[in-house]
C-alpha cells in the first residue's frame, strides 16, 4: 500500500474542517431527515443520531486534533545490528483496509475516517440505516476533501447494504479487508464474528460495574454513581451494575439512601435477593442473564457482596470487559481489584465515563476495544497501526 506524505494527509484533514464548517446547514438538513424518520422512543439511539452545531464543533475540533498529532506510520520501533551483519528494523505500518460497522452515530463517520486515513488505511464505513442521510452527506464532504488534494475517493467509502448483503460482503468482500471493527451490541458482534474472514476487533459493549467497598467515602460514591449512570445513558462507558459491600457501615440506611437518590434522578432499579430484603418494593432480578445486559437507559441493577473478592468474581463473570470502578479508601484493596478485574479500564474512586480517548489523553478514537489483541482500550491514532520488519543484508544466506 502506497504511503501518503504526512503533509498531504494533513491537507485533506484541513479541507474537511473547512468543508464541514461551510456546510453546516446542509448537514443539519440531512440529519433532520434522519431524525424525522426515526422512532423517538429509543432515547439512547436518538441522542446518538442527533447532530447539532455543538456536535459539528466537536467534529471539527477532533479533526484538528488528529491533524496536529504525529503521523503514526513508518516510526522505528526497534533497530538492531546482528552479529552476522544483518540490520533488522521494525517499523509501524498501516493495516491496509479497515471496515467499521456501527449504528446511529454520524460523528463516527468523521472520527473513524479521519483516524484511518491519517494512519494510511483505507476504510469501509457501514453505518446504520437510521443515519443514512447524515452519513451520505459526511462522506460526500470527505470525497470533496480528497479530490481537492488529488486523491482517490476510494480511501473513504460508505457501504449501502442490508443484513443479507452485509453477510455476503463479509464472506466475499470486493477487496481484501484486514480488520473489522463491529461497534455495537452482542448481536452485531456475534454476526460479524460468524461471517467475517479476517481479524475482528470487538468494541462497543459496555455493561460496566461499580463496587462500593466497606472502606469508602459514601458521598464520593453517590457522586460517582450518578455521573456514571445518568450523564450519558447512550454511551458504552455508562454504568449498569452497582455492587455494595454488606460490611459497609450503616449498610441498610445507605442502601435506602442510594435507592432514593437514584429514583429522584429518574433511574429505575432491579435488585438481587439480599438487597430485596431491604428494598422490599423494588423488582427482583429473576434471570441471571440480566447481570450481563447493557441497558443504555435509565436503569441499573443493585447487588450485595461480602468482599472485594466476591465483587471481582461477579464482575469477571458478567461484565463486558469494558470498564469497572472500585470506590474505596483502602489502596491495598484497590490494587487487588484493579489487578484482578478483567476489563480494558479499571478505576479507583472515579467514574467509568472517563473511558474515552479524549478523556484518557489518547485523543480521538475509532472505538473502545474490549479485545486483548492487538490493543485494548481506546483505539486512537497510534493504535491504528500494525508493524513490519525491514531486514537489510549484503548477500546473506542462512548456513
Amino acid at each position: 500500500m502506497r504511503l501518503i506524505e504526512t503533509e498531504l494527509k494533513n491537507n485533506v484533514l484541513g479541507c474537511m474542517v473547512r468543508i464541514l464548517d461551510e456546510n453546516r446547514v446542509k448537514l443539519l438538513d440531512a440529519n433532520k431527515k434522519d431524525l424525522e424518520a426515526f422512532d423517538k422512543e429509543d432515547q439512547a439511539m436518538y441522542d446518538r443520531l442527533l447532530i447539532n452545531n455543538k456536535k459539528i464543533d466537536g467534529m471539527i475540533q477532533a479533526i484538528m486534533q488528529v491533524r496536529s498529532q504525529e503521523d503514526p506510520i513508518n516510526k522505528v520501533i526497534s533497530n538492531k545490528l546482528l552479529e552476522n551483519g544483518l540490520q533488522v528494523v521494525n517499523k509501524t505500518a498501516p493495516f491496509g483496509t479497515i471496515m467499521i460497522i456501527y449504528e446511529s452515530r454520524p460523528d463516527v463517520t468523521v472520527e473513524a475516517a479521519m483516524l484511518a486515513f491519517k494512519a494510511n488505511n483505507k476504510i469501509f464505513l457501514k453505518g446504520g440505516k437510521e443515519a443514512i442521510q447524515s452519513n451520505k452527506m459526511l462522506v460526500d464532504f470527505w470525497h470533496q476533501a480528497l479530490l481537492e488534494n488529488g486523491l482517490s475517493m476510494e480511501h473513504i467509502q460508505l457501504l449501502h447494504m442490508n443484513r443479507t448483503e452485509t453477510q455476503q460482503f463479509l464472506k466475499t468482500p470486493s477487496e481484501p479487508i484486514d480488520l473489522i471493527v463491529p461497534r455495537g451490541g452482542e448481536q452485531l458482534i456475534s454476526f460479524v464474528k460468524e461471517h467475517a474472514k479476517c481479524d475482528v476487533l470487538v468494541s462497543g459493549r459496555g455493561n460496566n460495574f461499580l463496587y462500593v467497598d466497606q472502606s469508602s467515602d459514601w458521598e464520593d460514591s453517590i457522586r460517582v454513581i450518578l455521573d456514571a449512570k445518568t450523564s450519558k445513558i447512550s454511551a458504552c462507558n455508562a454504568l449498569d451494575k452497582i455492587l455494595i459491600n454488606t460490611n459497609l457501615s450503616n449498610y441498610h440506611n445507605k442502601m435506602t439512601d442510594l435507592k432514593n437518590i437514584l429514583k429522584v434522578n429518574g433511574v429505575s432499579i432491579l435488585v438481587d435477593s439480599d438487597v430485596k430484603n431491604i428494598l422490599k418494593e423494588e423488582p427482583l432480578i429473576t434471570e441471571e442473564g440480566m447481570w450481563e445486559k447493557e441497558f443504555l437507559e435509565m436503569k441499573c441493577c443493585i447487588g450485595s457482596v461480602d468482599s472485594a473478592k466476591e465483587a471481582i468474581q461477579k464482575i469477571n463473570k458478567y461484565s463486558g470487559g469494558h470498564s469497572a470502578t472500585i470506590m474505596t479508601t483502602n489502596n491495598k484493596t484497590a490494587s487487588l481489584f484493579m489487578e484482578q478485574v478483567d476489563c480494558a479500564a479499571v478505576y479507583q474512586n472515579a467514574s467509568t465515563r472517563f473511558t474515552d480517548g479524549g478523556e484518557m489523553g489518547v485523543g480521538a478514537e475509532l472505538a473502545i476495544s474490549t479485545s486483548k489483541l492487538h490493543h485494548r482500550g481506546p483505539l486512537g491514532l497510534k493504535e491504528l497501526v500494525t508493524n513490519k520488519y525491514y531486514i537489510y543484508g549484503n548477500g546473506h544466506i542462512r548456513e
